[in-house]
């Protein structure tokens, strides 16, 4: 099965970004490890915590097949962090899936990934994916290839969904 790092900001993520759509990979039999900023406990918007077990400097994007950034209003300090651009490119480019929900697709955004490619975002921030080239689906969850991106909490358990079936063998 996949072994699957999340990226949460070390405070104000979406409890539900992380936890559901976590769940959501280990009942697909997939692993998931957290990364943050920091390896010191970290606070979601609704009182959850989670302790990383490694910092995004410690990200090697060949331990992993995908990467996951949970969004929350905390997330927009990775939109131009050089780890979290680091993380996003190297795994696009090794042909991994990059997933992102909520404000976190502008992370993929700068990173330069989204360009002519479909994607949503927490509608606060659609301008900002179109201007940089990526095309607006609005809500929901939209897969494009190894790009999964959604809209914000609500869609949290089909996002984990989606990334789980991405993995999982099409039966002929």
């Amino acid at each position: 099965m996949a072994r699957i790092v999340m990226i949460v900001p070390p405070e104000q993520f979406r409890d539900e970004e992380l936890f559901e759509t976590r769940a959501e990979l280990e009942r697909a039999g997939h692993s998931t490890v957290v990364a943050s900023a920091t390896t010191r406990p970290c606070s979601g918007m609704l009182g959850g915590r989670v302790i990383p077990s490694m910092t995004l400097a410690q990200v090697d994007p060949d331990a992993f097949d995908a990467v996951v950034f949970v969004g929350g209003l905390g997330v927009k300090r990775y939109y131009q962090d050089p780890q979290a651009l680091r993380i996003a490119r190297a795994m696009y480019e090794r042909g991994k899936l990059v997933a992102a929900i909520c404000l976190a697709p502008v992370v993929l955004a700068n990173a330069g990934l989204l360009k002519g490619r479909s994607a949503t975002v927490s509608a606060s921030e659609a301008k900002t994916l179109q201007r940089l080239g990526a095309s607006y689906r609005g809500p929901g969850v939209v897969v494009d290839g190894n790009l999964i991106t959604a809209d914000g909490p609500a869609s949290a358990r089909r996002f984990g969904h989606e990334i789980a079936a991405h993995f999982t063998p099409v039966a002929v």
